[in-house]
């Protein structure tokens, strides 16, 4: 990754506080989204992190997701797919793969699907997400490639602060780490 979008990433990012009594902080990453270099350099940078590995298609889920997938898809030269959590809106039409998603930071759970038609297995898959803490919804969208044949080369994030175990099980890649970003305690 270029040492200018290491910057400006760590330039665009802030910490918010949600109020009163809150006892923690928020991480902001709209800075991110309204930058026009830093959207213009997250898909190459993304992509990057996985050389020699094209992907056929980028699943990411939503919601920031939906937006950082198709930059990463359209520099990889792949097609995007996306991961709805259930129960966010009115039911899609069509048959979806499931997969249930393991407590995620928040300790919340909740399930991931892709429309099955559009994943098969002749599909070599790289995941997408600006943030991994626990893996959680990455482990579940790694399960939704299985279960579909699938090939999974990895998951590729803007901030990388699961530890090393979950880096390994998921083929974790960063452009940041939480200590880049002054994670609070």
């Amino acid at each position: 990754m270029p040492s200018d979008l290491h910057d400006l990433l760590r330039a665009a990012f802030r910490w918010t506080d949600p109020g009163p009594g809150s006892g923690y902080l928020v991480s902001d990453r709209s800075g991110w989204w309204r930058d026009p270099t830093i959207l213009d350099g997250l898909g190459p940078a993304l992509t990057g992190l996985f050389p020699g590995a094209p992907p056929t298609v980028v699943i990411a889920p939503e919601i920031t997701g939906f937006l950082l997938g198709p930059l990463v898809a359209r520099a990889a030269g792949a097609g995007f797919v996306e991961a709805y959590r259930e129960g966010a809106r009115l039911p899609i039409a069509e048959p979806m793969t499931w997969a249930d998603v393991p407590a995620d930071h928040r300790g919340e759970r909740q399930r991931l699907g892709v429309r099955t038609r559009l994943l098969g297995p002749a599909d070599r898959v790289l995941v997408v997400d600006d943030w991994i803490a626990t893996g959680a919804q990455a482990r579940a969208v790694h399960a939704l490639a299985a279960a579909r044949g699938a090939e999974i080369i990895g998951t590729a994030v803007i901030v990388s602060e699961c530890d090393s175990a979950t880096a390994a099980e998921l083929t974790v890649r960063g452009l940041l780490t939480g200590a880049d970003l002054d994670v609070p305690d």
